[in-house]
């Protein structure tokens, strides 16, 4: 998403529509450039945007990661995590990495994964957790979780 192409393309909107994934539709999108403060104004859905940048307007691709890490739950919850997203920002570093069965934030009209499945649910959930850390200094590259998620 951020890798592979020079320069590197900010989204600044990666949200859902019924449940099916978005990537801004470039109207909100804007190139990175290298050696600039990348200032903005805020672009973006509601809910899915990184905290930093609703509070300090400077985009970067940490911006996407977050919103990416959001995606993630709402799909695997079947709703979007405003309530537990807000815990989980309000809560110390070493706190919100706190361990939470998937099964926990797993949607509840689905029948418990059980085996394999579970296990890469899991693993999606920390990946989606890595994501949304409250320091976007933190959050991995897209590159890295994409990386993540193959495994």
């Amino acid at each position: 998403m951020h890798h592979d192409c020079f320069a590197p393309i900010l989204h600044r909107d990666i949200s859902s529509k019924k449940y099916e994934a978005r990537v801004s539709d470039f109207g909100t999108a804007k190139f990175l450039k290298p050696d600039s403060s990348n200032w903005s104004e805020l672009a973006g859905t509601c809910g899915y945007i990184a905290p930093e940048l609703a509070y300090t307007m400077k985009a970067n691709e940490k911006c996407d990661v977050f919103s990416f890490g959001v995606l993630v739950l709402e799909v695997i919850e079947g709703k979007h995590p405003g309530d537990f997203l807000s815990l989980l920002l309000s809560l110390p570093a070493p706190a919100a990495n706190m361990n939470i069965a998937g099964n926990d934030l797993i949607d509840s009209r689905l029948p418990p994964p059980l085996g394999e499945v579970e296990e890469k649910l899991k693993s999606m959930i920390e990946v989606a957790f890595l994501c949304l850390d409250a320091n976007p200094y933190c959050r991995p590259t897209m590159q890295k979780v994409c990386n993540l998620l193959r495994r």
